[in-house]
């Protein structure tokens, strides 16, 4: 990847991760809140691939990296889910 490109990756990954805290912080919509809790973890997830938006290091790596992000949130997702699951049966076997 070019060292112009590099930098707009970068820099829309950085600017992800403010925009969605400054979503959190802000006092006056309950959507907007909502949406800075889920890009918050979209922006934490993302700023992994900030080391390799360097110049000379293939798109290639840069979506290898990407794909393995995206197959870690859904590894942790299913196991949170699960796991909730699992734990509403055992409260109804509880009953």
């Amino acid at each position: 990847m070019t060292a112009l490109q590099a930098k707009l990756i970068e820099r829309g990954i950085i600017g992800l991760c403010v925009l969605s805290i400054l979503a959190i912080f802000q006092p006056f919509s309950l959507t907007l809140f909502s949406i800075g809790c889920v890009t918050v973890v979209i922006g934490a997830l993302a700023f992994n691939l900030v080391p390799l938006c360097r110049e000379g290091v293939p798109m290639r790596a840069l979506f290898k990296a990407v794909i393995i992000v995206l197959v870690i949130l859904a590894a942790a997702a299913a196991l949170g889910i699960g796991t909730a699951f699992l734990y509403v049966g055992y409260l109804e076997s509880l009953r």
